[in-house]
Formats: structure tokens, sequence, C-alpha cells
């Protein structure tokens, strides 16, 4: 299996997107309206990289 790396800057990019996706659910109106739009672009995200998702849910 191919190691993937990410460099400074995609780390930096990532950790950015992630601070932006919680600020934009603390001052969210609706919470859980933000939290499925949130869980639907990661999983297509998720789904475009080959990972499935069907696993990830937590029962």
């Amino acid at each position: 299996m191919e190691a993937l790396d990410m460099n400074e800057l995609e780390l930096k990019e990532q950790a950015i997107k992630e601070f932006v996706n919680l600020q934009r659910l603390k001052a969210a109106e609706n919470r859980d309206k933000e939290i499925e739009y949130q869980e639907r672009i990661l999983r297509a995200r998720l789904q475009a990289l080959g990972i499935p998702t069907e696993d990830l849910e937590l029962r």
C-alpha cells in the first residue's frame, strides 16, 4: 500500500478547513441542519477518495 504524504501547506489547509467548519457549527442557528450539511460534504469527499462511509456511522 502506497503511503499518502501531506506536505506542511496541505496540513495547514486541512486544519483551517476543520476550524472553519467548527466555527460554522458554533454559529449555526440550526445546528442539526449544519451538521447534516457538513456530513454530506465530507461523505462525498470520502467517497470520491474511494473510502466507504457505511462503516463509519456511529450506532
